[in-house]
């Protein structure tokens, strides 16, 4: 994956840039880009349909050296064959790393991961969104181990990057020992704060078993007048979890 830029240190924050003009996505990066625990940046539909991926990617190189995320909303749930022609796209346009949810089964996760990896980006890979009634245990039509069954697959096709939803600590745990015991190295992005429910220190605690977690972050930071400001608390709640414990 040495095309990609890759996120440093082991904990950090990552604005998701899904926002309502291109006015606050200039206001947003050049206020939180230099803000010390920004990894990278999440860039999502709102933007890519308004400037295309590749401008909206130049935009952003115009404003920022770190890694950008691509997330499609979800990529990944397509039939298996359409994955050769999205990574080539995704790697046209210079994004880093790709977002994939291949909920449409063993093989969409073999071809999206799959040609990530050889084009040299790289794959985060979830399946699971924080609301409630995703699932079918809280009134959704998602089988409860769909995450999990795609989790052990993509790492058999080498992904180590992964996204979790942050609304459930204990499932949170349960994924974050799974990986920490299966793939080296790897890292967790957890999303679903604020309004979806996710509080940072809980979910960044249900994870520790993971040491590299970055937290996606988008309404508390893109609603913010001060979107400067909102990135750098979000930090020092990092810095709280990166402490370490006083001795008794």
């Amino acid at each position: 994956m040495s095309a990609a830029r890759t996120f440093k240190g082991t904990i950090g924050i990552v604005p998701a840039l899904d926002v309502d003009s291109p006015e606050q996505l200039d206001l947003v990066v050049r206020q939180t880009s230099k803000v010390d625990g920004v990894a990278g940046y999440k860039l999502g539909l709102t933007s890519v349909l308004r400037f295309g991926l590749a401008e909206a990617v130049r935009r952003l190189r115009d404003m920022t050296d770190l890694p950008l995320l691509y997330d499609h909303q979800k990529a990944g749930p397509d039939m298996p064959d359409m994955a050769t022609r999205f990574v080539a796209l995704c790697k046209e346009a210079a994004v880093d790393g790709l977002i994939l949810f291949p909920v449409a089964g063993p093989t969409a996760v073999d071809r999206f991961v799959g040609e990530s990896v050889e084009a040299g980006i790289i794959p985060i890979v979830g399946g699971e969104i924080p609301v409630p009634d995703y699932c079918i245990s809280g009134g959704g039509y998602m089988s409860d181990d769909t995450l999990a069954h795609i989790l052990q697959r993509a790492a058999l096709n080498k992904a180590d990057h992964f996204v979790l939803p942050a609304h459930d600590n204990a499932k949170v745990e349960v994924w974050s020992r799974w990986l920490a015991g299966n793939v080296k190295d790897a890292t967790v992005f957890l999303t679903g704060f604020g309004p979806l429910g996710g509080s940072i220190g809980t979910a960044f605690a249900a994870a520790s078993s993971v040491p590299r977690r970055f937290a996606i972050v988008g309404r508390l930071i893109t609603s913010s007048k001060a979107p400067g400001d909102a990135a750098k608390r979000l930090v020092e709640e990092l810095d709280d979890i990166r402490a370490p414990a006083p001795k008794k």
